[in-house]
């Protein structure tokens, strides 16, 4: 299974949601990065999506973007095969 990063914030509902997804998917571990106490996580994720906010989500070196994203690359699909690839 493909490893699973997620920028995050302590109190994000949207975080929340997604990580249900993916757990219900079979992910049983996700990188979670907290920007609301690392300002140069915040910088870097800013940089690196070119969005500001969370949840963002890398699965392996892809980003799928965030919670509304993955619920619909889900809805196609297409989740299951991006969590499976290696």
């Amino acid at each position: 299974m493909q490893a699973v990063k997620m920028y995050t914030t302590a109190v994000c509902p949207y975080c929340t949601r997604a990580k249900q997804l993916l757990k219900s998917r079979g992910v049983e571990q996700i990188e979670e990065i907290r920007i609301d106490t690392d300002p140069v996580a915040r910088q870097h994720m800013m940089e690196t999506t070119g969005r500001r906010t969370v949840p963002q989500i890398f699965i392996g070196a892809t980003h799928v973007g965030g919670c509304d994203d993955l619920m619909a690359l889900d809805a196609r699909g297409g989740l299951t095969p991006l969590l499976g690839a290696a």
